[in-house]
């Protein structure tokens, strides 16, 4: 589904990502770890198009993505959630994971000014498909709600709908649980897992070890913008190269 090939990037000549390499299969969750300034953050936003790698090539299924800009990887079915909430405070909560479904609409200038039967009915399915996002993620009562009234750990459920709204190749969750308590966190998990029984690939981007060991199939984890191990998750918690770099960044923390 996703494979990325000594993908490299650099901020004012400061290297954030250095030739990592990795390939995600369909229908798994990828769990991508480090320590802060690992890199993690710059990764999602080169595969997504917000930020562009200097080299290497990043592929989705086997179609090279790198040089796209983010609109049209957004249309190859890249969805994602953002590390803090990117949602339309002002807007309700139905409207904010119906623009999830930005690409799917799309229509002429013409058809929308004339109001056809087409359009009509195209959004009035596309509003189906949005409650029914909101239904899998416990939010379809809140449907009218304005998203700035939702709680904190709603927040994170309603912006997960929009990302799943679509039906997308690929989902990148930038620290879905970041904030949330004990019951909470178990409840994206969940969610997590619901998703990836329907089919879907994930990268999750998460610093909870508890969650990634509970839903990733697959664990890739950077250390100064380079992978330093790659494979099952009790491989990776064992592997004595990721001990050092999370016991000596929390030493030197100390």
């Amino acid at each position: 589904m996703l494979e990325l090939d000594k993908v490299s990037k650099w901020f004012g000549g400061l290297p954030a990502l250095v030739e990592v390499s990795f390939g995600m299969e369909p229908g798994r969750v990828t769990a991508l770890i480090g320590p802060n300034g690992a890199g993690k953050s710059t990764l999602i936003n080169c595969i997504s198009g917000v930020d562009r790698a200097q080299s290497g090539s990043i592929r989705l299924a086997h179609h090279p993505i790198e040089a796209m800009p983010a609109h049209e990887i957004a249309g190859m079915g890249v969805a994602r959630t953002f590390q803090n909430l990117k949602l339309f405070a002002r807007l309700s909560v139905l409207d904010n994971v119906l623009t999830g479904l930005t690409v799917a609409a799309e229509r002429s200038f013409a058809v929308s000014m004339l109001r056809l039967p087409a359009l009509r009915h195209q959004e009035r399915q596309l509003r189906l498909r949005a409650l029914e996002a909101l239904d899998d993620f416990g939010l379809a009562g809140k449907a009218n709600w304005p998203a700035s009234a939702l709680s904190y750990g709603e927040k994170k459920r309603a912006e997960m709908a929009r990302a799943f709204v679509g039906d997308p190749r690929l989902v990148l969750l930038d620290e879905p649980v970041a904030g949330l308590n004990t019951e909470e966190t178990a409840q994206i998990a969940r969610h997590i897992r619901r998703q990836r029984n329907a089919g879907h690939t994930m990268l999750l981007v998460e610093h909870d070890m508890e969650l990634v060991m509970d839903v990733a199939d697959q664990v890739v984890v950077l250390d100064s913008g380079r992978c330093i191990a790659c494979g099952k998750p009790e491989a990776v918690r064992r592997n004595p190269v990721v001990l050092e770099a999370y016991l000596g960044r929390m030493e030197a923390t100390a």
